[in-house]
């Protein structure tokens, strides 16, 4: 009887193709892999060309950061089992020369399929060619591969988004994807812009729309031929544990909420404040896509094998927090460890109402940025905040229909993976998930947001003097703010001296005889 490998043993002399190798899902999977896994034998990145870089220089760029310094203390030559393969996920073939993709058919044993355009607002055209007809290159590809174990493809669980349950299963298509890469090819992208919220229906944007079609590219091509998976993660947010608490190289999810208010460049939102936002952590993501590709190529019956599994990577039922525990944490946080020069003292209001919302980021948001983006441009510097602004408003449009609704993402599968993991695996792949403390995490979140994506200093002695002062001069802009409104109502308009008059009266009327 052959015994199942753990997972170090399955990855073992493989060779390994990712896609979407460069982004933040990606980098933390390499790392990863080759922290945990030291004795595969090859890490093949996908990456579209950029003139006068050599290889060697991009993948210094892509570990050249903090998420790989623990793995650059155990192992410093990490960086020779990891190749460059020149293509783009948008081109056909993905834009492989010949030699490169037979090498890839003659040695890959795992892919990775993460490749993806995650813009809300792309056009059809341009989200059904890289996420929908992308993926079907990637899957001719992996079907001609001659010695593959597994191949995992990286969704999404709002794919399904039409749907307020979703379950870890195979949902019927909106559209057939045949029809829509045929589509996208050929038909003009005005007339596609103009039809676009018509053919998605149900979906609500273009992102989700094509998600979804990717899913069935290759549930239609590889299921019942080879082992596949189809890994869906919610909202992918900083690491908690490793290799590394609280790294990120983005400002989606909690972090950019927190950073955007903490700076003080963010001032009011839209979105429901009682709304869960389903969070999962970087770390633990890429631990779930590793077991499930590991559990998916070592069943022992050969059919199951090449049966398609689902996994839904999402926080249901774990560490739930709304959007309104996240920014009361906040307040908290920012007094504890505030941002560097900020705009203005944190403080975020949270409306469901959208003109509402509007009036407040006229008021708040945008008229102060024009205001200060008019100083810089007198002084000889570059305006920023208006741009910055415009950024905000329309990720917050764009999220609207994400951040007024809740799903139930079932989650059981991925749950129980780490229940299957083999005692020799157990330390390195378990999920760890009981230890995350929910104030903690989104401290240590803050603490990256600064260091990694804003480059600030890890001393907070002059940041801490700064905040104070903002506070002195928020209480005095607000005490001015009311006592000229009071003036203005009702000073100005008359409706004090009127109230005294009638006052007199009234005291005249019940006194005299």
């Amino acid at each position: 009887m052959v015994e199942v490998p753990t997972i170090t043993e399955f990855y073992r002399n493989k060779t390994i193709f990712i896609t979407g190798g460069s982004g933040f899902i990606g980098k933390v999977l390499v790392e990863k892999l080759l922290r945990s896994c030291p004795d595969l034998k090859t890490i093949y990145l996908l990456l579209r060309e950029k003139k006068g870089r050599a290889p060697e220089d991009r993948i210094k760029t892509i570990t050249d950061l903090p998420l790989f310094d623990v793995l650059k203390s155990k192992n410093p030559d990490f960086r020779n089992k990891i190749k460059i393969v020149v293509g783009d996920v948008r081109e056909l073939d993905l834009g492989l020369n010949l030699q490169e993709r037979q090498t890839l058919i003659d040695e890959v044993n795992v892919v990775f399929h993460g490749a993806a355009s995650v813009r809300f607002d792309d056009s059809l055209t341009d989200a059904v060619i890289m996420n929908t007809r992308g993926t079907r290159e990637v899957a001719k590809l992996v079907l001609e591969m001659k010695n593959l174990d597994v191949f995992v493809h990286i969704s999404t669980t709002y794919c399904n988004s039409d749907r307020k349950v979703v379950e870890e299963r195979f949902y019927p298509a909106v559209a057939e994807w045949e029809k829509t890469i045929e589509i996208a090819e050929n038909i003009d992208r005005h007339t596609l812009n103009v039809l676009t919220e018509k053919y998605i229906h149900p979906q609500p944007n273009t992102y989700t729309f094509a998600k979804s079609l990717g899913e069935h590219v290759v549930y239609d091509m590889c299921n019942g031929k080879i082992p596949l998976v189809v890994y869906r993660p919610s909202v992918v947010v900083s690491t908690d544990l490793e290799p590394i608490s609280g790294w990120i190289d983005n400002f989606n999810g909690p972090v950019g909420l927190m950073v955007g208010c903490g700076k003080g460049v963010m001032r009011t939102t839209y979105c429901d404040p009682n709304n869960i936002i389903d969070y999962v952590t970087a770390d633990i993501t890429v631990k779930a896509i590793i077991i499930s590709s590991w559990k998916q190529a070592t069943y022992k019956d050969a059919s199951q094998r090449i049966n398609a599994s689902f996994y839904n990577g999402s926080n249901n039922g774990l560490k739930n927090v709304t959007v309104k525990t996240i920014l009361d944490m906040g307040k908290e946080i920012w007094n504890e460890c505030p941002f560097e020069n900020i705009l203005w003292y944190p403080h975020c209001r949270i409306t469901t109402c959208y003109y509402n919302y509007f009036f407040q980021m006229i008021l708040y948001q945008l008229i102060p940025a024009l205001f200060i983006d008019g100083i810089l441009i007198l002084m000889g510097k570059r305006p920023m905040l208006t741009k910055i602004q415009r950024k905000i408003h329309a990720a917050t449009v764009a999220l609207a229909y994400f951040s007024h609704n809740n799903w139930t993402f079932v989650n059981d599968k991925v749950y129980n993976l780490q229940h299957e993991l083999l005692p020799a695996d157990v330390d390195s792949f378990s999920y760890k998930e009981k230890d995350i403390h929910i104030y903690t995490y989104l401290f240590n979140s803050v603490v990256g947001g600064k260091k990694y994506l804003l480059k600030e200093s890890d001393d907070v002695t002059k940041a801490k003097k700064h905040y104070l002062r903002m506070w002195v001069l928020a209480k005095i802009v607000n005490f001015l703010w009311y006592l000229g409104l009071f003036w203005l109502v009702f000073i100005k308009t008359g409706i004090v001296s009127l109230v005294f008059d009638v006052y007199n009266d009234v005291i005249l009327y019940f006194t005299s005889d």
